[in-house]
């Protein structure tokens, strides 16, 4: 181990050699330091100079750039200010063409272009016969520009473009909501009144979004549907309507003729097809998968036929099963809701601010709504005028009938006449029908009128009859159309059988006709015989009067109406049945409906359409304006459908043709073979036209002595002789009226003294004449002036000389049973009117103590109210005879007692109670009819008898009754 020395001294030399090399080390580190410093300063210099030099190269390149800067700024500023002046000249220049065409596109559309703030709409009226406005605003069309804003009407062309479809969710429903109320306001304003028609699909607002709107019913119900439809069933059935008719429309009306309904309309002139609105609010609620297909074809065919649709869409609803909305916006023009506003879905428009309309105040909607409502009251009706469709004046009556009628009716289309044919094949009896209001009873008269311009009298044969309680067949009467063999205006069913039973007898008759020469129809037969036979045509009016009741008359109606149907072509007899429902022809078979192949529907029901035209033809309940109709010869199948609309024939105008007729028949000398056969059963009868007390009149002397003295009563519900009663000298052979009817019963009484007077000689026969009547009132002179008039023995009086009266003809009653003068002595009547009054007939229970007082040698006066009850019993078989009127069955019941009233075997009732009814002539029947009816019973025989009584002769029948009397004493 080395010793302490030795390492101390080792250690000396390290530290010697450490110090030498630290020396050695700074020496060279100041040596390299100087070095660097060197070559720095060298670099640094050398940088520096680079610097520079590369800094005045920049500097100098950025002057450069800075200069070549500055220029191009100022080329550029100057070719800016250029461009931008260009520019804006070229916009000034193009906003100088765009603004005339603008000003004089919202001049051309007038009013309606204007905003609901114009003031002109607060004194805006319809234009009735104004062209249709090509273009309808719905708002406003803002673009921004650099130099201005370009600002125009938002229009669109609804009836030849698309349908229009807002597409929206949250406000903007209430936003489209009432943007379709103001396009709809627009259309009200812009088509002539009476020329639009609504139909609104409301689920969700149950109609509110449409309220106002259906104030137009109130004017006219043609202008919206019944109500907002808001049920999946009534949108479907509502849709199908729309389709419907979109298909008559294209099938009956446009075909390949025409491309649009306002190319049809132009040519149509009267029957020019009203436009439709179809407005669906929040679709798709409520509709069916079928009902959302059925919306895509409106929108896609409906403008071509005058039908547009206005749709909210709830985007936010599920649509239906298997729908695609696309579908729908093909055919449509979309308007979308971005959360604030909505945007036109086109291309020209996409970028414009779009402001939609809203409805104006409510005074400017009230008074558009009143102001259509009431002109469509006239402007809606379609009125083709009648002598479209009459021959010329030099071919009137010179058709022939021989293989069938053709009688054309009205336009059908633009250009076309429908006819009603009838003889040729299976076409040979109609059905008509149509409710209150659809034109029924014009189409009647046209088709009658014009009938009997067509063909005369000798070629064609009417029977007319009206149930109806008023007076359609009324004119034909008047002016005793030549070629109406029967005319029943407000008939009663007695008299309509009786109708059919003289033409069932006619039917048989021609039957033995035609199989006496081998022919088995009328133009064979006129051919092969050269014998003149007229076509029959029976139009019955109201015809399910016949099955009102089931009774006998309804049976026998059926039968013969069915025997008709069937058999009639054959013999030319055809058959027209009208009526406003078949509802009620329960006991009228089908079989007999099915036989009439052509069916005229008018405006009806959709139950009624289903019974005329078929169970699946229910096109009728389409029709929407009077005198618009279906004509089917298919037997009411779908395919014989033909739409046509009736034309007018005013009053006026009927009479008009009615005297032309009537003269012409008398130029022609025409003389029917028949007399015509008037039934007016809103009217009293006519005692001039009984021709049997015309003929007794009209003989220059009074008849022989006759066993049955006949006494006419009226008319009867039958064709047949007048009702008649006849005086018996035998007992019972009294006449009895009773009822409220006053004026009919002195009609009655009055014919009644004048029939006597008329059958006996004044030697032979004396009169009583009582009348009871007020004093005022209305006729209170009529017995008295007939009594003066009459060249008889008539002893006239009022209450004071009834009891005279009845003791002088019970003092002759005696007599007679005294002698037994059964066979001899003039006859005797007593007349009393208004028995109710007659107090001293009326029997008084005096207990036995008539006599107290009075001196048992004194005979006891004259009892009217004894003796009356004697001549009643007595008198007929004597030749007294008794004709009375009594109000009531209550007040005939206070003056006579029962027995008497059983004197009376000949009884007239008019109106009453049933109970009364019963009481009087055993049948509560007289409670069933009407004014102008009463019932005449014979009690003897059991017969009742329907009549219309006789009303008061007039002054001027009455003056020709008496020169007829005279005449008769003078020729003694």
């Amino acid at each position: 181990m080395p010793s302490e020395k030795e390492l101390l001294n080792q250690i000396q030399t390290n530290a010697t050699k450490l110090a030498q090399s630290v020396a050695a080390a700074r020496f060279w580190y100041d040596q390299c330091l100087a070095q660097a410093e060197r070559q720095n300063q060298e670099r640094l210099s050398g940088i520096k100079q680079t610097y520079e030099r590369t800094l005045n190269e920049a500097h100098s390149a950025f002057e450069s750039a800075e200069h070549e800067h500055k220029r191009r700024v100022t080329e550029s500023e100057k070719n800016y200010q250029q461009t931008m002046a260009q520019a804006k000249s070229m916009y000034e220049e193009a906003m100088g063409k765009i603004a005339p065409a603008n000003q004089k596109i919202i001049n051309e559309i007038g009013l309606l272009g204007a905003s609901w703030s114009d003031s002109r709409w607060n004194t805006w009226s319809p234009t009735l016969n104004g062209s249709i406005s090509e273009n309808i605003r719905f708002g406003r069309l803002i673009k921004d520009g650099r130099w201005g804003n370009l600002e125009m009407p938002a229009l669109l062309s609804i009836f030849s473009g698309m349908a229009m479809l807002f597409k929206a969710n949250g406000a903007g429903k209430d936003i489209a909501v009432r943007t379709i109320q103001s396009i709809m306001l627009r259309l009200l304003a812009a088509i002539p009144p009476g020329k639009l028609r609504f139909t609104f699909i409301d689920p969700v607002g149950l109609g509110q979004n449409v309220a106002a709107f259906m104030h137009l019913a109130d004017y006219d119900d043609a202008l919206v549907t019944a109500r907002a439809w808001t049920q999946e069933h009534h949108i479907e059935q509502r849709l199908t309507n729309l389709t419907e008719h979109m298909e008559n429309v294209i099938q009956k009306y446009l075909r390949n003729q025409y491309q649009t309904i306002e190319d049809y309309n132009t040519q149509a002139g009267e029957v020019a097809e009203p436009y439709r609105v179809l407005a669906v609010l929040d679709f798709p609620v409520n509709f069916s998968e079928a009902a959302a297909r059925q919306l895509v074809s409106i929108a896609q065919n409906g403008p071509r036929c005058g039908v547009h649709t206005l749709v909210m869409v709830d985007t936010g609803k599920p649509l239906p099963h298997g729908f695609n909305l696309n579908d729908l916006e093909r055919f449509a023009t979309v308007f979308n809701w971005e959360g604030q506003r909505f945007r036109w879905d086109d291309n020209d428009f996409r970028e414009c601010l779009l402001e939609l309309d809203t409805p104006p105040q409510k005074a400017i909607f009230d008074r558009v709504i009143s102001q259509v409502g009431e002109t469509s009251k006239e402007s809606s009706k379609v009125e083709v005028p009648f002598a479209r469709v009459i021959p010329s004046q030099e071919d009137w009556w010179s058709a022939t009938t021989l293989t069938g009628l053709r009688i054309p009716l009205g336009p059908s289309g633009a250009r076309k006449l429908q006819h009603l044919e009838l003889g040729a094949g299976t076409a040979q009896h109609t059905l008509v029908v149509g409710k209150t209001g659809s034109g029924k009873t014009n189409l009647l008269h046209v088709l009658i009128t014009n009938l009997a311009l067509r063909h005369s009298p000798s070629e064609m044969e009417l029977y007319l009859v009206d149930f109806k309680k008023g007076v359609g067949f009324k004119p034909y009467a008047v002016y005793q159309l030549p070629h109406a063999r029967v005319i029943a205006i407000e008939s009663e069913r007695e008299f309509g059988l009786s109708v059919l039973q003289g033409l069932d007898t006619e039917l048989k008759r021609r039957g033995d006709q035609f199989r006496s020469v081998a022919v088995d129809n009328l133009a064979a037969f006129r051919e092969k015989t050269d014998q003149p036979l007229t076509r029959i045509l029976l139009i019955v009016d109201e015809f399910q009067e016949f099955f009102v009741e089931d009774d006998t008359t309804a049976a026998q109606a059926s039968q013969i109406l069915d025997r008709l149907v069937r058999q009639g072509r054959a013999f030319g007899i055809h058959v027209l049945l009208g009526s406003q429902t078949l509802a009620g022809t329960y006991s009228l078979a089908r079989s007999t409906i099915d036989q009439m192949a052509v069916r005229i529907a008018l405006q009806c029901s959709e139950a009624d359409s289903r019974l005329i035209l078929g169970e699946d033809n229910p096109a009728a309940r389409l029709l929407s304006r009077p005198g618009e109709a279906i004509y089917n010869d298919a037997n009411g199948l779908v395919e014989g459908n033909n739409l046509f609309q009736v034309v007018r024939l005013p009053d006026d105008e009927l009479d008009k043709y009615l005297f032309q007729i009537q003269a012409l028949a008398q130029t022609q000398n025409y003389q029917s073979l028949h007399p015509q056969i008037i039934f007016e059963g809103n009217a009293p009868a006519e005692v001039e036209k009984n021709k049997s007390l015309t003929d007794v009149l009209s003989t220059p002397s009074w008849p022989a002595s006759i066993r049955r003295l006949p006494i006419w009563l009226g008319d009867p519900i039958a064709i047949k002789d007048a009702t008649t009663v006849y005086f018996r000298r035998q007992s019972g052979s009294n006449l009895l009226i009773v009822g409220q009817n006053e004026e009919s019963a002195l009609g009655i009484l009055s014919t009644a003294v004048i029939s006597l007077a008329t059958h006996h000689a004044p030697d032979f026969a004396k009169i009583y004449i009582v009348d009871l009547s007020p004093v005022d009132a209305e006729f209170a002179d009529s017995f008295s002036s007939l009594a003066a008039m009459l060249p008889h023995s008539v002893e006239y009086g009022r209450r004071r000389k009834l009891v005279d009266f009845v003791s002088e003809i019970s003092t002759e009653l005696n007599q007679r049973l005294d002698n037994d003068e059964s066979s001899l002595g003039s006859a005797i009547y007593l007349v009393i009117f208004g028995l109710q009054r007659a107090r001293d007939l009326r029997q008084s229970d005096d207990f036995g103590f008539s006599s107290f007082g009075i001196d048992n040698n004194e005979s006891p006066a004259p009892n009217p109210a004894q003796q009356f009850p004697d001549i009643l019993r007595e008198g007929p078989e004597l030749g007294i005879h008794t004709l009375v009127w009594c109000d009531t069955v209550n007040n005939l019941n206070r003056t006579i007692d029962r027995g008497s009233i059983n004197e009376f075997e000949m009884r007239v009732a008019f109106q009453m109670g049933n109970e009364d009814s019963v009481n009087l002539i055993d049948t509560p029947a007289a409670s069933r009819i009407g004014p102008y009816r009463a019932l005449y019973y014979n009690d003897e025989e059991g017969r009742l008898e329907k009549f219309r009584p006789y009303g008061l002769p007039s002054k001027k029948w009455l003056s020709w009754v008496d020169e007829c009397l005279k005449n008769k004493i003078a020729t003694g």
